[in-house]
């Protein structure tokens, strides 16, 4: 900066000769110079008031625009947490094949404390214990005041029961958001969908995992991001899955079972439409695992995969169904049943004792005649019998997709004789459960593929490879709908529906060895429509007594056969099975009106 001279020669030299005083110019000079640097101050203080306004001007707009998102938001108090891998809490839904919601994701909250920054604890004990019933206010208050600095209280709460913690106003009771699995229908298809919990926890967010059912067994898949906005669709249809239960709970109560399992088979696509396992329970609640006494009196026992039974009389049908298709006999052949009859030293006995004397093969099955089938299962031999079994799949545990089914592997006999091969012709020596039945039926049905039962929906039918002639199959067909229409399964009937089917009474094993004597698992092994079979059904009750007359009734076809007819009626509309109505000579109508 130059700055210019107060007393400049060039002016004071004029000045003087003038006879003026050099101080005026001076001063004058100074006074333009404070001029000067007051306009050049002003300047500079103008621009820092501008600068600093429009700061403050961005700081109220940023606080303002701050507590407007806070004002609209759920209150939470800010806490500290330790940086760390995110928690992952979403999962995909599971639904029927017609997209219905079977299993989803419900936002929650998690309860938790820091005694460190309660006020009243004794308080705060009280008021907790009474909002929650289930918890002590001894032990709360006894956390309250150790040395414990955090503790969870209640993994999941309610909305409602978060406002009325939310009320005590206790600054040591702290909420962590959560994802919970909520299973809409409650009971229904439990034992299918098994159940989910809390895995890897935060204060902020929880794992969801499955614990059993297809939640574990397909637990990687619901839990990968990226199938978030794709649901896992399963092969049960949800309103024939609700008939089912309806059906098989009222039938398990007439009949004063233990309990009850029933399976709805697609005989082409393997499909489950529908599985039932009775008691059953509430995955939103799941019970805990019973360390003692018997599993399968627990309601989480599965007993359609984990009942491995002797299934008695319904193994009949594979013995002549192999027999016709290794051309041993016809469904005509006669064959002697009267006694006395012995393999390998012991007798083989009829049901109450009784003498049928030559039977065909179609009357053996329909008169359920346990010598006419153990001379069927000489003829085809112990191996043959093996691997014809073998390829049904009563070797090994079923394939259906859910955790307990891998704990279902049929229970075989250690030496497979002849006599093994006889018991086993007619449903006794060899245990399996009634999933494994209902894919034996399934391929009689559809012409004598081998089928895997699965509970995800398909595309299409699933034929495995040929283990039947397409004519054993359908003569097989054709016995099981004449045990329904003359035979132990009369009660089976179906008006507008052909049923075809086996029932099945085996003396129920006690668990030290041995049998009991007045305790049964009965069961019915259908199929329907007969003419063109599309399911197979499986009815299966654990100590039925029927007391309706004068003596207790235990066999299938007074217990199993009328609850499976039941559930015919109800689930065959449901699945688009139109009733085949029989027309009537026009000879027989009268015609009473014109109208």
């Amino acid at each position: 900066m130059i700055r210019t001279p107060l007393r400049p020669l060039a002016r004071i030299l004029p000045a003087r000769l003038a006879g003026q005083s050099p101080e005026d110019i001076e001063r004058e000079n100074l006074h333009v110079r404070h001029e000067e640097m007051r306009d050049s101050a002003r300047q500079r203080a103008e621009g820092r008031l501008l600068v600093l306004g429009a700061f403050f001007f961005c700081a109220f707009m940023v606080v303002g625009v701050r507590m407007g998102v806070i004002a609209s938001s759920e209150p939470v108090e800010p806490r500290a947490s330790a940086q760390g891998s995110a928690i992952s809490a979403a999962r995909a839904d599971i639904v029927d094949r017609n997209g219905r919601l079977l299993a989803t994701n419900f936002e929650t909250h998690a309860l938790y404390a820091q005694p460190p920054l309660m006020i009243d604890k004794e308080g705060a004990a009280q008021k907790l214990a009474a909002i929650f019933p289930e918890l002590d206010e001894k032990d709360l208050l006894k956390d309250f005041t150790g040395k414990r600095k955090f503790l969870w209280i209640r993994k999941k709460i309610s909305p409602e029961q978060l406002q009325a913690v939310h009320e005590i106003g206790d600054p040591g009771l702290l909420f962590g958001p959560r994802d919970m699995r909520l299973y809409p229908n409650g009971s229904l298809a439990a034992h299918v969908l098994g159940g989910a919990s809390f895995g890897k926890e935060g204060v902020h967010a929880a794992e969801v995992i499955g614990v059993a059912g297809v939640e574990k067994y397909f637990d990687d898949y619901l839990r990968d991001p990226a199938n978030g906005q794709r649901p896992l669709q399963l092969s049960l249809d949800l309103t024939v899955q609700a008939a089912s239960e309806r059906v098989l709970y009222g039938g398990m109560k007439i009949m004063n079972a233990k309990g009850a399992t029933s399976v709805l088979m697609d005989v082409h696509t393997g499909e489950v439409v529908s599985v039932v396992s009775l008691p059953d329970f509430d995955p939103n609640n799941r019970p805990r695992v019973a360390l003692t006494g018997d599993q399968s009196d627990s309601p989480l026992f599965n007993r359609s995969v984990q009942g491995v039974y002797e299934l008695g009389s319904t193994f009949k049908i594979f013995a002549a169904a192999q027999a016709v298709d290794l051309g041993l006999v016809s469904p005509n052949t006669i064959i002697e049943t009267k006694g006395p009859m012995r393999v390998g030293g012991f007798p083989i006995g009829e049901f109450q004792n009784k003498n049928y004397g030559a039977l065909s093969v179609s009357d053996i099955i329909v008169k359920s005649s346990n010598r006419g089938t153990g001379r069927m299962a000489l003829q085809i031999g112990v191996k043959r019998q093996q691997e014809f079994l073998k390829s049904l799949g009563f070797f090994e545990a079923t394939p259906f997709e859910i955790l307990e089914a891998a704990s279902g592997k049929p229970l075989l006999p250690k030496r497979w004789t002849d006599l093994s091969a006889v018991t086993i012709s007619y449903g006794h020596g060899l245990s399996s459960s009634p999933m494994h039945l209902a894919a034996g039926y399934a391929a009689l049905a559809n012409g004598g593929f081998a089928i895997k039962p699965t509970i995800i929906k398909q595309d299409g039918p699933r034929h495995g490879p040929r283990v039947l002639g397409a004519g054993a199959a359908s003569a097989a067909r054709d016995m099981l709908r004449a045990v329904v229409t003359k035979g132990t399964a009369s009660m089976g009937e179906v008006p507008g529906y052909a049923v075809g089917g086996k029932t099945g009474t085996a003396d129920k094993p006690k668990p030290k060895g041995g049998y009991y004597n007045d305790k049964v698992i009965a069961t019915f092994a259908t199929l329907f429509p007969a003419n063109d079979p599309k399911y197979v059904l499986i009815v299966t009750l654990d100590e039925p007594v029927e007391t309706s007359g004068d003596k207790p009734r235990r066999t299938a076809g007074w217990t199993a056969v009328p609850i499976a007819a039941e559930m015919i009626a109800r689930i065959a509309p449901l699945l688009g099975l139109r009733p085949d109505v029989e027309t009537r000579n026009l000879a027989d109508i009268t015609l009473t009106s014109s109208n």
